[in-house]
This record gives structure tokens, sequence and C-alpha cells, in this order.
């Protein structure tokens, strides 16, 4: 049974930190893709982050870039997003993410709030 299981997310005061993570299980994790993408009420999900099978190459919507970082650990079978100097505009809930080829594996998604 495949699992994508998100944590992390919260109240946070603008200018704050939270690192999401999430744990995945029922497939061969270090084969995929993974990515957290985001959705804020009233608009369409958004991709925040992305980083490759390996680790080794990452990619960042602008708005996000220079606040938050993805990273990965093949050997816990986890992903996870730091995010600092945290914006209400942040706001959203947060979904993780796992792609190979065709098959395509979404998380169940975690609140984000950010608000003073």
């Amino acid at each position: 049974q495949v699992q994508l299981v998100e944590s992390g997310g919260g109240l946070v005061q603008p200018g704050g930190s939270l690192r999401l993570s999430c744990a995945a299980s029922g497939f061969t994790f270090s084969n995929y893709a993974m990515s957290w993408y985001r959705q804020a009420p009233g608009k369409e999900r958004e991709l925040v982050a992305g980083i490759s099978s390996t680790g080794g190459v990452t990619n960042y919507a602008d708005s996000v870039k220079g606040r938050f970082t993805v990273s990965r650990d093949n050997a816990k079978n986890a992903v996870h997003l730091q995010m600092n100097s945290l914006k209400p505009e942040d706001t959203a809930v947060y979904y993780c993410y796992a792609r190979h080829v065709i098959t395509a594996y979404w998380g169940q998604g975690t609140q984000v709030t950010v608000s003073s």
C-alpha cells in the first residue's frame, strides 16, 4: 500500500520557520522524483519545489527561492522542505508528490498558516 504522509505543518508568525517532512512507503522511493506543491484557498495547486531521485537536482518556484530548501534521505524514504522567512502568502495546504515515468502519488497534505 502506497503512502505519503506529510507532517510538520502548523501556525507560525511571519518571518518564522517550519520544516515539513514526507514519509514514503509502499514503493521504491529512490526511483522517484519528489516534489512539494501547495494550494491556497481559492487558488490552483502550484509547484513549490522539486528534487530528483538522487537528490542531485533541485528546482524552486520563484516565489520561494532563497527561502525554502528541499532535501531527501533515500535511506529513510523521506523528503523534507525547510521553510524560512515565511510570509502570509505562504499560507496553504502543502502536498508531497512522487513521480516516476507515468506513475505518481499524492500525500494528503498538511496545513501551513503564516499569521501574526
